[in-house]
């Protein structure tokens, strides 16, 4: 059997996971030459994760390290995509935990970090972007060290025995991954390390990571991971190997979900080799392979010996905080704007259940509507992402603005808060916090380095964090960097007002004109642009007064001596706000959706009716009095 290391690279977002990865694959020379030039990410393979910079769906690949094979495990650092992180760490004998040199350990370090030792995995610490000028190494590594004893202490007070002597000797290795650098001696701050190679990082993983434990003779067990699809041979199962062997046209039991016993036939076995899928006869225990012969083989089951089956436990997740509402898009301008748009509840509702087959840290519900599903995950950022492949794929959908999910504890009702940890330059300090103040957030701790940088830690009900990204940006003028792990359960902290100023309703179907888009830009900023279509509950600007307010954006001026109707207008109008997805439904109100179709994104109202609309405030107006009259 081939000498086998299996590993998972976790780290925070933006610490350099997918470069360092880029860099072992390169070093282990499985790529042509002619992919080592493109400047992207070779893993970075979804339009998606390009654009946003950010890994989205962990990714494993193989190296050969003189004559190991190292399976390497690429984990996104969102906690957004937590289940992702789980499932990662699930396959695997060890971490590379990858810290920035200068921004040191951030809570999505914290997060995974605790997954990868409630797991009991051995840990090597890459100290990474050591040439950054303002790098801080040795503090870096005494802060993760102490985070390491931190997190070790709580899980071992959760009853989970650790080996805290080998946690006190992790290996450090500091590294450079956009030079493809690696040393275990610590470079000067800001310089480049020793060696000019990742040698140093194999041969600590080697040392280090323990070979994948198995009982001899013992029947087969391998545990499914993670879903894959193939043009040819249909659904794979990516699974890892525990015991026994798995060999190809033999027949095997799958232990499922609702723990029933199916038997089924290996069609196909498939290992990666480097970014490559190759046929194999058989693999053993510590391969992680895919399997192909079922259809619907799903996340968290198990393959056995049908004549000695034992199933594995499923994967753990955690349970999600946000929910949003998906429906089908019943504007007028509905299926208007393109071919081939995908329009009917069926279509969503296949979509999304195909979702829930890969995706494990999502959950979808019915609503009191047919033709509309609350969609439940751990961040606003996960559902947005979802949202915006869908409306690539050509889907046309409403979705509404993000909720939490609570939980009644002994008759109180509890909300899911959030540790944030904010870092901004000394300056917008103030107005950072008064942002977390107004969305009832609570300062924990202040560090300042010295650098002119404060770090802020807060705790906050996930509701004020609803558009705060944007918010954010928007009060340090784009240098304040926000992230924010789970908190558990706290009682409801009572009303959060976001959004100061009502929006500017269209109250009839037409085309915007830009002679009222003039007379009414006084009132307040605008997101169609002259000659748009428009509908009756169209949310069109955002009004400078807080209140609501109707108006007719298509109003024509016919008779005047202008030549032209829009001669010299055009050139005083303001340009409109163009808003993203995520944008969108940050500015959305408790009575608004986002309509999304492959080519636009606009804001409306839920009920599109002008007086359907008032009757229905009228009747909230007095539900409130009553409440507060009691």
């Amino acid at each position: 059997m081939q000498k086998l290391r299996n590993i998972a690279i976790i780290a925070h977002v933006d610490h350099g996971k997918t470069t360092l990865v880029d860099k072992m694959i390169l070093a282990g020379n499985i790529l042509r030459d002619n992919a080592k030039q493109t400047g992207e990410l070779i893993l970075d393979n979804n339009d998606l994760e390009r654009e946003r910079g950010i890994t989205i769906l962990s990714k494993n690949v193989s190296v050969i390290y003189k004559d190991y094979k190292i399976n390497i495990i690429d984990t996104p650092g969102h906690a957004d995509f937590g289940g992702e992180v789980e499932r990662g760490i699930s396959m695997v004998d060890g971490v590379v935990l990858l810290v920035d040199a200068s921004e040191g350990p951030l809570p999505q370090t914290r997060f995974v970090l605790r997954k990868a030792l409630e797991a009991k995995l051995p840990v090597i610490l890459c100290v990474n972007k050591v040439d950054r000028p303002d790098a801080r190494i040795e503090e870096v590594v005494g802060e993760t060290s102490d985070l390491l004893l931190g997190l070790a202490d709580d899980v071992q007070h959760e009853g989970i025995d650790l080996d805290l002597d080998q946690l006190l000797e992790m290996p450090v290795i500091y590294c450079a991954a956009k030079a493809g650098y690696a040393s275990v001696n610590q470079p000067a701050d800001g310089g480049l390390p020793d060696n000019d190679n990742l040698e140093p990082l194999f041969e600590t993983i080697i040392s280090t990571i323990p070979a994948p434990e198995y009982e001899e003779g013992a029947p087969l067990q391998a545990h499914v991971a993670n879903i894959d699809s193939s043009d040819f041979l249909g659904r794979l199962g990516l699974v890892r190997i525990y015991n026994g062997t798995l060999e190809k046209g033999k027949t095997y039991g799958l232990s499922r979900v609702d723990g029933s016993l199916e038997n089924f036939r290996v069609s196909e076995l498939l290992r990666t080799q480097g970014l490559e899928r190759i046929p194999v006869e058989s693999a053993g225990p510590g391969d992680i392979v895919a399997v192909a012969g079922v259809n619907d083989i799903m996340i968290g089951e198990t393959i056995v010996d049908p004549d000695d089956p034992r199933p594995l436990p499923l994967i753990h997740v955690d349970d999600p905080a946000i929910s949003m509402t998906f429906g089908i898009n019943d504007s007028p301008l509905a299926g208007t704007e393109g071919k081939d748009h995908k329009l009917t509840a069926r279509m969503i509702k296949d979509r999304l259940d195909r979702e829930l087959i890969g995706n494990v840290s999502i959950k979808v519900l019915p609503t009191d509507r047919p033709d509309a599903w609350e969609v439940q995950g751990r961040g606003e950022l996960a559902l947005a992402v979802l949202a915006e492949q869908m409306r690539r794929e050509g889907f046309e959908l409403t979705v509404g603005r993000p909720q939490v999910v609570t939980k009644t504890i002994d008759g109180v009702v509890n909300e899911p808060m959030e540790n944030t940890t904010i870092d901004v330059p000394e300056e917008y300090m103030g107005a950072v916090t008064q942002l977390l103040a107004d969305r009832k957030g609570r300062m924990d701790n202040m560090t300042n380095h010295g650098t002119g940088w404060v770090r802020l830690q807060f705790t906050v009900p996930s509701r004020g964090l609803i558009g705060f990204r944007t918010a954010l940006l928007s009060a340090t003028r784009g240098t304040g960097i926000a992230s924010s792990i789970s908190a558990g359960y706290a009682p409801w902290a009572g009303q959060i007002v976001t959004r100061q100023n009502g929006s500017m309703v269209c109250d009839r179907q037409g085309v915007a004109t830009p002679y009222a888009m003039q007379r009414l830009q006084a009132r307040g900023n605008f997101f169609v642009e002259p000659q748009s279509p428009v509908y009756e509950g169209q949310v069109v600007g955002i009004n400078n007064k807080p209140d609501e307010l109707d108006v007719n954006i298509t109003l024509a001026k016919h008779m005047t001596n202008m030549r032209s109707a829009t001669a010299d207008v055009l050139e005083t109008l303001t340009p409109p706000i163009k808003m993203s997805l995520e944008e969108s439904l940050d500015f959305a109100n408790e009575d608004e959706c986002v309509e999304v179709t492959p080519e636009s994104i606009r804001v409306r109202k839920i009920i599109l009716s002008r007086e359907d609309w008032y009757k229905w405030r009228a009747k909230q107006r007095r539900q409130n009095n009553a409440q507060n009259n009691k």
